[in-house]
C-alpha cells in the first residue's frame, strides 16, 4: 500500500509539473525543416515540425531528454531545462548522408515515402525517364521518339499515359483531362530531375487530398527551395545524344531568401534508321522567401518545349520478312511537338499555434501536336492512315488546406480539411486524317472543351496510442462542356456530376520498427468530356474500390521489408480511345496481388533495394478465357545495387523486369517480357569536378519497349493482319558526363 501511495505521489508530482515546450528546427542554413520528429524519452510524448519548422511537444519536465531527428540530418539530443518552458527551443540540424539504419518507422509521418527518400539519395535521378522509376514497382516505356509521355505500368495496370495514376508537381496537376491523345495524359518532361527535393507516393485510392485518376495510386513531386551549389554539366553519348544542364544559385547565403534557375537542353537521334531529331529545352526558376513567423512564400516559373520525329510502332511481320530492320519504320513521318508553361505560387502560414494553412495557385499554358500511324493502310490504301492529334489548353486552379491539431476527448487528433478548383479550357481538340504530316485530308473530331472540377475533403488522424484511425471523405463536382466545330449549328453540350468517396485507414505501431496498416477507400477516374456529353450521365466518374493490408518492418538495423496484400475493383476500365476517336468501354475489372519490397544498407557506402509485384487482373463481365486485360502485367521486378561516395566513387547497377503479358482478351497474342540492366559510375575529383559514365542496356539485350496487338495492313497486303506491333528498346547505349560545382 505504501509503495502504491509513493507511485501515485510521483505521478501526481510529475503531471503537475509537466509543461509544453515550443520550438523551431532549422537546417545549417537557417531554413526551417518540416516533418522533424521530436520525442520525449521519459513521457513518450512526441511531435512533428510543421512547414515553418515549429513544433509544440506536451508533457515535459525538467531533466527529461528530447530526441530531435530527420532522415538526412544528424540527430540532436537535449536535456530539458526550466528556461525551455519560457524561452522555447531553437534547434539546428546539420545535414548528412542518409543511411537506412537511422530510419525508425514510428518517427516517420509516411514510412513508405521515407523509403523513397532513401532511394533517391542513394540513386540520384539524372534523366526525365528515370523520374517515375523512383516509385517502387512502377515501370515505364517510351514509344514515340522521346517526346511523347511515357507508358506506365503499375499494380497490374497498363495505365497508358496516366488514366489511373494521379501525378502532380508542387501542387500543379500533371494529368490532362479530355486530352487529344487520351484521358489522363501525363507529360512530366517539364520537370528537371536535379530540381527534385522529394517524392511522395501512395498506391490505391486511399487518400482524401487526391482526386481524379487516383485509382492505382498517386505520385507527387516537390522541387527544391534552394540548391547548395551552382552546377554546370555536359553529357554526350552514342546516337548523337547530348544533354547540357546549368543550375545557378542567385542569392547565395542571403538571409530568409532563396532563388535559383535551372536550364536543360537535350537532343537525341536514337538507334533508328530514320533519326528521331529529338530536342527539348527546359527552363525552371524558383524564388522562396520566409516572412514573419517563418511563413513561406514561393513563386515558380517553368517552361519546356520539345519536338521529335518517330519511327512508330512497327509490325513484327515486316521485320520477319526482311522488309525493314528492327530499327526501321513503315511511316517515318510520325512525330510531334509540345510545350508547357507553368506559373505557381505557394504560401504556407501558421494561423495559430495549432492551425496551419497551405495553399498554391497555378496557371499552365499547354500545346500539343502528335502525328501517328498505327494501322498504315488499313483504312486508306492510297494515302495511308496517319492521324494528327492537336490541342491548345489553358489550366487555372488552386489548392487550399487547413491542418488543425486538436483533441477528441482525451485523445490527440489532427484534422485536415481542404478545398480547391481546376478549370481547363481546351481550344480546338483535334483528331484528323493527315498525309505526310503537312496535309489535312479530313477532320474526324474537332471542338472546344471546357471542364471544371471543384472539390473539398476532410480527414482525421485519431491517435489512440499504438493505434491510429484515419477516416476521410472527399467531394468532387464536375461540369463538362463541349462545342462541336464539325456541326453547322452552334450548340453547347453539357453535363454535371457530383461524387462523394469515403476512405478509412488504420495503422498499428506494434513497436518502433514494425507498423501494420489496413487501408480502404473509394476513388475514381473521370471520363473524356466528348464521351460524357454523348452518353448522358453514363460512366462519367467510374469508381474504384480498394483495400490494402500490409506492414513495414525493420527486421534488423540495416534491413527494411515492406509488403501489402491488395485488391482493386473498377466500375469501368479505360473508355475513350483518342487514337481512333471512338468510345470503347471495356467494362468492370478486378485486380488483386502482392507487393514486396526490401532495402538493405550493406555498408555505409553500399545499398541494395528491390521491389516485386504479383498481380491477377481480369475483366469481370467476360467469360473465362476471354477475360484477360490487354497488356496488364502479372509480375514486375525492379531494383539495384548502389555505391555512394566510396573514396570519391559513386554509381550503381539497376534492373527492371516485366513478365510476358496478354496483348488481347483471349491471351492468343503475347507481349514478350524483358529484363534490362543499366549501369552508372562517377568519380569526384578535387575542386568539385565530377566525371561519370552511364550505360543503358548493359548486356545489349534485344527487347521491345512497348507492344500492342494491332490490326493493320501494309501497302502490298490484300487482307489486314492482327499481331504485335512494337517499338524496339534501346540497345547498348553509352554516355559520358562531366560536371563542375561551384
Amino acid at each position: 500500500m505504501k509503495r502504491l501511495f509513493t507511485i501515485l505521489t510521483l505521478l501526481f508530482f510529475y503531471n503537475a509539473h509537466a509543461q509544453d515546450i515550443k520550438g523551431i528546427v532549422t537546417d545549417d542554413n537557417q531554413k526551417p525543416l518540416e516533418a522533424v520528429y521530436v520525442y520525449n524519452t521519459k513521457s513518450s510524448s512526441h511531435a512533428h515540425t510543421i512547414a515553418n519548422g515549429s513544433f509544440i511537444i506536451e508533457n515535459n519536465a525538467v531533466g527529461d531528454s528530447l530526441t530531435i531527428g530527420l532522415l538526412g540530418y544528424e540527430k540532436s539530443f537535449i536535456v530539458v531545462k526550466e528556461s525551455h518552458f519560457k524561452n522555447g527551443l531553437s534547434i539546428v540540424l546539420k545535414s548528412k548522408t542518409i543511411l537506412l539504419d537511422e530510419l525508425v518507422i514510428t518517427e516517420q509521418i509516411d514510412a513508405l515515402s521515407s523509403l523513397s527518400k532513401v532511394d533517391l539519395e542513394t540513386n540520384p535521378v539524372n534523366s526525365s525517364q528515370e523520374i517515375l522509376r523512383t516509385v517502387p514497382g512502377l515501370i515505364i516505356g517510351q514509344h514515340a521518339g522521346g517526346g511523347k509521355a511515357e507508358q506506365i505500368f503499375l499494380r497490374g495496370f497498363d495505365i497508358d499515359h496516366g488514366t489511373d495514376i494521379n501525378l502532380s508537381v508542387d501542387g500543379i496537376p500533371v494529368n490532362m483531362v479530355s486530352h487529344a491523345h487520351g484521358q489522363g495524359y501525363s507529360d512530366l518532361h517539364f520537370l528537371i530531375p536535379e530540381t527534385i527535393n522529394n517524392i511522395n507516393f501512395g498506391k490505391g485510392p486511399y487518400y482524401a487530398d487526391k482526386g481524379d485518376f487516383n485509382t492505382a495510386g498517386f505520385v507527387e513531386f516537390n522541387t527544391k527551395e534552394d540548391i547548395r551549389f551552382s552546377e554546370v554539366s555536359v553529357s554526350y553519348g552514342q546516337f548523337n545524344s547530348l544533354r547540357t544542364l546549368g543550375m545557378f544559385d542567385l542569392l547565395g547565403n542571403t538571409p530568409n531568401q532563396n532563388a535559383y534557375i535551372a536550364l536543360e537542353y537535350i537532343q537525341f537521334d536514337g538507334p533508328y534508321d530514320s533519326p528521331q531529331n529529338f530536342n527539348r529545352i527546359n527552363l525552371f526558376g524558383k524564388y522562396t522567401t520566409y516572412l514573419k513567423g517563418n511563413d513561406r512564400l514561393s513563386v515558380t516559373l517553368s517552361h519546356f518545349n520539345s519536338r521529335w520525329d518517330a519511327s512508330g510502332q512497327i509490325p513484327q511481320r515486316a521485320v520477319d520478312s526482311g522488309m525493314i530492320s528492327r530499327w526501321g519504320s513503315i511511316d517515318d513521318t510520325e512525330g510531334g511537338n509540345t510545350s508547357r508553361t507553368n506559373i505557381n505560387m505557394e504560401y504556407n502560414s501558421l494561423l495559430a499555434e495549432d492551425l496551419q494553412f497551405k495553399s498554391n495557385v497555378f496557371y499552365s499554358q499547354y500545346n500539343f501536336e502528335l502525328y501517328s500511324n498505327f494501322t498504315f493502310f488499313l483504312d486508306d490504301q492510297i494515302n495511308g492512315d496517319q492521324i494528327k492529334q492537336k490541342e491548345a489548353r489553358d489550366i487555372f486552379g488552386f489548392n487550399s488546406e487547413f491542418i488543425k491539431d486538436s483533441h477528441l476527448g482525451s485523445v490527440d487528433a489532427t484534422y485536415t480539411g481542404g478545398f480547391g478548383m481546376r478549370y481547363d479550357f481546351v481550344n480546338d481538340v483535334e483528331l484528323s486524317h493527315t498525309l505526310n504530316r503537312n496535309e489535312t485530308l479530313n477532320y474526324m473530331a474537332l471542338g472546344d472543351v471546357n471542364e471544371t472540377n471543384m472539390f473539398a475533403y476532410i480527414n482525421a488522424d485519431i491517435d489512440l496510442g499504438k493505434f491510429v484511425v484515419a477516416p476521410a471523405l472527399r467531394l468532387d463536382y464536375f461540369k463538362f462542356m463541349y462545342n462541336d466545330a464539325l456541326v453547322s449549328d452552334y450548340e453547347t453540350l453539357s453535363e454535371t456530376k457530383t461524387i462523394v468517396n469515403p476512405k478509412l485507414n488504420f495503422f498499428f505501431n506494434q513497436n518502433q520498427n514494425l507498423q501494420w496498416f489496413l487501408k480502404t477507400g473509394i476513388g475514381f477516374h473521370s471520363n473524356d468530356t466528348r464521351v460524357v456529353v454523348q452518353q448522358e450521365e453514363e460512366d462519367i466518374l467510374p469508381r474504384a474500390y480498394g483495400a490494402d493490408l500490409g506492414a513495414i518492418w525493420k527486421l534488423f538495423k540495416k534491413v527494411v521489408f515492406n509488403s501489402a496484400l491488395w485488391y482493386l475493383f473498377l466500375e469501368q476500365e479505360f473508355v475513350y480511345v483518342g487514337d481512333a476517336g471512338i468510345v470503347e468501354p471495356s467494362g468492370k475489372s478486378e485486380r488483386y496481388g502482392l507487393d514486396l519490397g526490401l532495402r538493405y544498407q550493406i555498408t555505409d557506402w553500399l545499398y541494395f533495394d528491390t521491389d516485386a509485384t504479383l498481380t491477377h487482373a481480369r475483366s469481370v463481365d467476360e467469360p473465362s478465357g476471354e477475360d484477360y486485360i490487354p497488356l496488364a502485367p502479372d509480375f514486375t521486378l525492379t531494383g539495384g545495387l548502389s555505391v555512394n561516395n566510396l573514396k570519391g566513387f559513386s554509381g550503381g547497377i539497376r534492373y527492371r523486369y516485366l513478365d510476358d503479358r496478354p496483348a488481347n482478351e483471349d491471351n492468343s497474342i503475347i507481349a514478350e517480357g524483358y529484363f534490362i540492366t543499366d549501369l552508372n559510375l562517377s568519380y569526384e575529383f578535387t575542386n568539385n569536378l565530377v566525371f561519370g559514365i552511364a550505360i543503358e542496356n548493359l548486356f545489349d539485350t534485344e527487347w521491345n519497349e512497348t507492344q500492342f496487338a494491332t490490326e493493320s495492313r501494309l501497302q502490298n497486303e490484300i487482307e489486314p493482319v492482327e499481331e504485335i506491333h512494337f517499338t524496339p528498346g534501346t540497345p547498348f547505349f553509352l554516355k559520358a558526363n562531366i560536371s563542375y560545382r561551384f
